[in-house]
């Protein structure tokens, strides 16, 4: 999507529900995305999504992180049904009026679907938004959610900027890195950073050197090249970068460690 396509998402909607990682939430919100929602006038929500994947003090502690610097903050694990009543109550106190229009928006791979999947339920039917009304861009794809909440159907993918290694492994599909091991040996240092013990929990290592790490999960896997014999850490590199998505490697960031 580019920045023109997030502009016409968010000129849609009269709330703005922002995705984050709740895993390193800093890392996954979008200054730029806050400016237009500002600047266009609409209200905006942070989600921090996969709160599961966190211990439930650290949830609330990065709600209340960013309630003190005034946002609308809530924080919801699609994967277990939790918090998306909370969400809905979020955006009706938040809205201009009722019934609202919400859109989501976010980088790849926060969960964005999930959020829309999660708020229609499985009842929702296309409609569209306020027949004759202006102000909503045509040909854009709505489902109730209740009698006070239309969704727009479409997650808004916000282009990738800042973090250089958030660029690389949110913004290109695994089998497209090109270099996956050195991708995968900046990620396991930022996961070990944090969290000590995450590869131990993981995969069993103890090791805390990348490529240590790298050879030992493809001989777990029997990945090895034909010719030499040696552990393709290629294939392993691509798994980390996977199972980090998929929260199998424990890992967060605390407020008090972001400040």
């Amino acid at each position: 999507m580019s920045w023109g396509e997030v502009r016409r998402v968010i000129d849609s909607a009269d709330v703005v529900l922002h995705v984050l990682d709740i895993r390193d939430p800093l890392s996954t919100l979008s200054a730029r995305v806050e400016s237009i929602v500002r600047r266009q006038g609409k209200e905006l929500v942070l989600v921090l999504n996969k709160a599961d994947l966190v211990p439930r003090d650290v949830a609330e502690a990065w709600k209340r992180y960013f309630a003190g610097r005034g946002y609308n903050a809530v924080y919801v694990s699609t994967t277990r049904h939790q918090g998306t009543l909370i969400l809905r109550r979020t955006i009706k106190r938040v809205a201009p009026g009722l019934p609202t229009v919400a859109a989501v928006v976010g980088f790849p791979k926060t969960g964005k679907s999930s959020i829309i999947n999660a708020l229609k339920g499985r009842r929702s039917a296309p409609t569209s938004p306020y027949p004759g009304s202006p102000g909503y861009t045509k040909g854009v794809q709505f489902v109730r959610v209740d009698k006070d909440i239309l969704m727009l159907d479409t997650p808004g993918v916000i282009p990738i900027e800042g973090d250089p290694l958030e660029r690389v492994i949110r913004g290109t599909p695994v089998e497209h890195i090109e270099d996956p091991v050195g991708v995968a040996h900046m990620l396991i240092k930022r996961v070990l950073e944090k969290r000590p013990d995450a590869f131990k929990k993981a995969y069993g290592l103890d090791s805390v050197d990348p490529e240590e790490i790298l050879r030992a999960i493809a001989a777990r896997h029997g990945w090895f090249y034909k010719k030499s014999g040696e552990p393709l850490v290629e294939e392993a590199a691509r798994k980390v970068i996977r199972d980090f998505h998929d929260g199998l490697i424990p890992y967060y960031v605390e407020p008090v460690e972001a400040e």
